[in-house]
């Protein structure tokens, strides 16, 4: 009786291995981990991740932003797509690319001019390839805490944005100083965006 006890702890304890495994349809090294409804789970060890760039009061459009404060970028991948990218220049199926947008000061502590970044966090923007869930290759997700988000709709204007202004695969790899000249050099980078 008591080893039927232990088959049968066993045994439950597989199948509940095996639909918590199910809930997330991902590998567990993948850097996309989505819930059983296909949103994405916050990425929260993105910090840990490849460091891409920087950018201040950025935009995109020929009229003001209309912004009474300043805006720092960062810019960061997972590091699996960013050691295939050194490479080859391109993104592999299952990059995650993060956009993590705070809040810009001028004055603090010693700083008596330029712009540093506060740890006032404006939610995250997230870009991710994988062909066989999206259509187009990529979608965006905005996380405004740590809850999962789903896709923004295809017909959203950073989609065609990005198809029309990035360097590389739908990405601003031209604003990303160390990637740039991998790309480059690997003949993957449209110098004309």
């Amino acid at each position: 009786m008591k080893h039927y006890s232990t088959v049968i702890g066993a045994v439950a304890l597989i199948i509940t291995g095996i639909g918590a495994f199910a809930a997330t349809s991902a590998k567990p090294d993948a850097a996309a981990q989505y819930t059983a409804s296909g949103e994405l789970i916050f990425p929260a060890n993105y910090r840990e991740w490849v460091f891409l760039t920087s950018g201040v009061n950025m935009t995109y459009s020929d009229q003001p932003s209309g912004m009474d404060h300043d805006m720092v970028d960062n810019v960061f991948v997972d590091p699996q797509s960013w050691q295939e990218f050194k490479k080859t220049g391109r993104w592999r199926d299952g990059t995650v690319m993060i956009k993590e947008p705070r809040m810009g000061a001028r004055e603090g502590s010693i700083s008596k001019g330029g712009t540093f970044q506060t740890e006032e966090l404006f939610g995250l923007e997230v870009h991710v390839k994988d062909s066989k869930r999206f259509k187009d290759g990529w979608a965006f997700f905005v996380h405004s805490g740590q809850e999962p988000a789903e896709a923004i709709p295809a017909d959203a204007e950073c989609y065609s944005c990005h198809k029309a202004n990035g360097a590389v695969d739908t990405t601003f790899v031209q604003f990303y100083p160390t990637a740039k000249p991998l790309a480059e050099k690997a003949g993957t980078f449209d110098a004309s965006k």
